[in-house]
């Protein structure tokens, strides 16, 4: 990484880079559908919510712009909740790939994460290991060799590990 330096937290936000590869990893659908066993459905770039906060319900229509406006308007959202429970320097990888996880497990669920525990103490290599915990779909352990359920959400825990170790 060119830049070895971490920046004040309130200085990042969601890069451009960032944004386009979360759409990439969650894929786009114009019809509501269930992505892996055991998980709530998702429309768009896998939006759960209707714009009104609702639940997405199978048989919910997008459209391609509709569903980036509404990823682009969360993931601004979201970084002002990152911002708020990360205390720690970032670099603008560590806190790109923490967006990339809040996109795909909740905010909440982020702010509560060893993720941001770790580096809030400045653990950050714990806080990359910590990416590797998350492997697990409605109880089924996804990183189980040759799994056909969810294998996609253990290798994208793989890729986030991999990044944040190569922003250290």
């Amino acid at each position: 990484m060119a830049n070895k330096h971490r920046i004040a937290i309130g200085s990042l936000a969601l890069s451009a880079s960032a944004l386009v590869g979360l759409a990439v990893h969650e894929g786009y659908t114009d019809t509501a559908v269930i992505p892996v066993k055991g998980d709530v459905p998702t429309l768009g770039f896998g939006m759960t919510q209707r714009p009104d906060g609702s639940p997405v319900q199978m048989g919910d229509r997008t459209n391609p712009l509709d569903a980036l406006k509404r990823t682009l308007a969360y993931t601004q959202n979201a970084d002002a909740q990152i911002r708020q429970c990360v205390t720690a320097p970032l670099h603008q990888k560590e806190f790109d790939l923490m967006a990339d996880f809040g996109y795909q497990y909740g905010i909440r669920a982020l702010c509560k994460s060893s993720i941001v525990a770790r580096a809030n103490a400045g653990d950050y290599r714990g806080s990359c290991e910590a990416y590797k915990l998350y492997r697990f779909v409605a109880g089924y352990d996804c990183s189980t060799p040759g799994n056909r359920r969810c294998m996609g959400v253990w290798n994208r825990q793989l890729e986030r590990y991999t990044a944040c170790m190569e922003a250290q």
